[in-house]
C-alpha cells in the first residue's frame, strides 16, 4: 500500500508540474520600453521603464510569484536558487490584475519602488544600452521568455509580432505605435464616410470627384447617342436604296444624265455662239434635264420587256388589196350581169 500510495503522488506530482509547464509556456513577454520621457504614465503622473506580459492561450492564469530579471548572471547552471532570487524582482500576490485572462495584457514598471504601487518593481534598466531581460516561473529555475532589447530612442517599444518567441518577431516601435495594455496588432475599422470626412474635412476632392463622374456620363451619352443617329441615318438610307430600282438601271441612270449633260453643254455653247439667239429655248431644254435627273425617272427602265398584242391588219390582203376588187354588194340586191360576148368570128 505504501508504494502504491508513493507511485500515486509521483504520477500527480508530474501531472501537475506538466501541466504547470504547458501554462507556463503560455506567458509571454509581448512590449518594453526603456527610455519613456512622454508615453505610460504611473498612479503619480511619472514615466518609468516597463513591460507588458500577454496571456496568449484562452484561458485564465494568475501570474503571481514569478520572477521578472534584467540580469543574465542568472542563466549560470551552477548559481544557486536564493542567489539568483536575489537578481530578480517578484511579482507580487495579492493583486487581482495578475490573474490574466486569454489575450489579456498586464504592464509592469520596471525601476521603480514597490511602495509606489503593486505593479512597481525594482528590476534596474538602463536605457543607453542594450537590455536583456526574462521571465521566470515562481521557483525561480525555468526561464519562460526573455528577449534583448536594443538601443531605442524615446518612447520608442520593442514590441512583439507573432508569438513563438524568435528574434525576428520582434520590431522597434514608433512613438505613436506603441500599444501598452493591448495587442500589439490591432484592426481598425473605419467606414468609407469617416475615411471621407478625414482625408477631405472640406469636400474638394468629392466635388471634384462628383463633377467628373456626371462629366463623363454626359460624354457617354453624347457618343453613345450620336453612335445611334449615324446608325438610323445609314439604315434609313440604305432603305431607300432598296426600294429604288436597281443596279443596272441606276448605272443606266446615271450614265444617260452625263449624256444629257454633254449635249447640254453643247446646246448651251451653240447659244452662246449665237449671241442670245433662243436663249429661252436653251434653257427650258436644261431645266427639264435637271428636273428629270433630279427625279430619278429619266430613262429608268424596269427591265422587263411587257409587249401587249395590238391588232393592226397591216398584213390583211383584203384590206391591203381593196383597189383590185370589186365593191361589195348587198346581199339583198342581185348583182349585175355581165353580158358574155360570143365571138362569132370564130
Amino acid at each position: 500500500m505504501t508504494k502504491f500510495g508513493f507511485l500515486l503522488s509521483a504520477m500527480l506530482l508530474a501531472g501537475t508540474s506538466a501541466m504547470h509547464a504547458q501554462m507556463d509556456a503560455s506567458i509571454k513577454l509581448n512590449e518594453v520600453m526603456t527610455n519613456n520621457r512622454a508615453s505610460l504614465q504611473d498612479e503619480y503622473g511619472q514615466r518609468e521603464a516597463w513591460v507588458e506580459i500577454e496571456n496568449i492561450s484562452h484561458s485564465t492564469y494568475n501570474i503571481r510569484g514569478m520572477y521578472i530579471t534584467t540580469d543574465s548572471s542568472v542563466l549560470q547552471r551552477s548559481m544557486s536558487v536564493p542567489e539568483r532570487i536575489k537578481r530578480m524582482s517578484i511579482i507580487p500576490n495579492g493583486e487581482l490584475r495578475t490573474n490574466l485572462s486569454g489575450r489579456q495584457h498586464l504592464v509592469l514598471f520596471l525601476n521603480s519602488q514597490p511602495h509606489l504601487g503593486s505593479l512597481h518593481l525594482t528590476t534596474p534598466v538602463d536605457s543607453t544600452k542594450s537590455l536583456w531581460i526574462a521571465l521566470y516561473n515562481g521557483n525561480a529555475t525555468q526561464l519562460i521568455d526573455s528577449v534583448t532589447v536594443p538601443v531605442l530612442k524615446a518612447d520608442q517599444s520593442y514590441a512583439r509580432i507573432a508569438n513563438n518567441g524568435t528574434a525576428a518577431d520582434w520590431e522597434v516601435k514608433s512613438a505613436d505605435r506603441v500599444t501598452p495594455g493591448i495587442s500589439n496588432i490591432t484592426t481598425v475599422s473605419e467606414s468609407k464616410v469617416d475615411k471621407f470626412k478625414r482625408e477631405d474635412p472640406h469636400g474638394f476632392a468629392i466635388t471634384i470627384m462628383a463633377m467628373g463622374i456626371v462629366f463623363i456620363c454626359l460624354a457617354l451619352l453624347w457618343i453613345v447617342f450620336s453612335l445611334f443617329g449615324l446608325l438610323m441615318k445609314h439604315l434609313e438610307t440604305a432603305k431607300k436604296v432598296a426600294n429604288k430600282q436597281p443596279l443596272k438601271p441606276i448605272t443606266k441612270t446615271v450614265e444617260t444624265a452625263m449624256e444629257v449633260s454633254r449635249i447640254t453643254g453643247n446646246v448651251l455653247q451653240d447659244g452662246l455662239k449665237t449671241k442670245g439667239i433662243d436663249r429661252e429655248i436653251y434653257m427650258a431644254v436644261i431645266g427639264m434635264a435637271l428636273s428629270q435627273y433630279e427625279d430619278d425617272v429619266h430613262d429608268v427602265e424596269s427591265g422587263v420587256i411587257t409587249i401587249q398584242p395590238k391588232p393592226t391588219r397591216w398584213d390583211d390582203e383584203y384590206s391591203q388589196m381593196t383597189h383590185f376588187h370589186d365593191p361589195v354588194v348587198p346581199s339583198d340586191h342581185a348583182a349585175p350581169q355581165i353580158p358574155t360576148t360570143t365571138n362569132n368570128a370564130l
